[in-house]
């Protein structure tokens, strides 16, 4: 693990970078704001339960890319089916997560670390793929600049907990470095209209017969508003 003087120079430049980009890109923030409100209307934001650090639940920003479309027994349809035309912009460019600087700012998350998943993953994950909870999760981290989402599970797993035992403040300047040549190529970004990801199973594989992606945890809208979800 890094010592403590690399954690705390690690949350400094977190703290600083996040308060600098939400200055910068707040004319951005503003005008996807407008954009979200004006074509699917309230809520604009919404928070999704992860696994922090040690796995301790947080809520995790975004911008708002998906309707709640349901099926006949009330269930939210797959993902693919609620993504919008805006919302399918938005996401190949990363625009969605751009409010995850508030998260941040906060502590949450850091710039780089291993992205946050699911809460629902948390059992199937081995003792080895556990250990990337050991460090504050990441708006980017190792395997987003390694192949993103054309990934297997196993290995983008394995390239977080290589982050995990390599993390350094040169390694972090190096993925934050690559992580803007990547959105500038516009590479391994998912999402078409496929935006669900292959659901992640564990050793043990999926269930006979079951899906192979499920829609996303259920979303929590923004305080402001409780009209929608997505």
């Amino acid at each position: 693990m890094p010592s403590r003087t690399t954690l705390a120079v690690k949350r400094a430049i977190d703290a600083v970078g996040a308060a600098a980009a939400l200055v910068v890109l707040s004319p951005v923030l503003v005008v996807v704001a407008v954009a979200i409100r004006l074509t699917m209307g309230p809520p604009v934001l919404y928070r999704q339960r992860r696994p922090g650090r040690h796995e301790r639940p947080i809520r995790v920003w975004k911008f708002r890319t998906m309707t709640d479309a349901r099926d006949e027994q009330g269930r939210l349809r797959p993902d693919g089916e609620r993504l919008t035309r805006l919302g399918r912009v938005l996401r190949e460019y990363s625009l969605d997560e751009l409010p995850q600087f508030l998260n941040v700012l906060c502590g949450d998350l850091s710039l780089v670390g291993p992205r946050p998943l699911l809460t629902r993953y948390l059992p199937r994950y081995t003792a080895r793929q556990r250990r990337r909870h050991t460090v504050t999760p990441g708006m980017t981290g190792w395997a987003q600049v390694n192949g993103r989402n054309a990934l297997d599970w196993d290995s983008r797993l394995e390239m977080d907990v290589w982050y995990v035992e390599h993390l350094s403040l040169a390694l972090d300047v190096r993925i934050m470095l690559l992580t803007l040549v990547r959105l500038l190529q516009r590479r391994d970004v998912h999402a078409g209209g496929g935006a669900e990801l292959e659901e992640f199973w564990g050793t043990h594989g999926p269930p006979a017969g079951g899906p192979r992606a499920l829609p996303v945890e259920a979303e929590e809208p923004a305080p402001a508003s409780r009209a929608g979800t997505a």
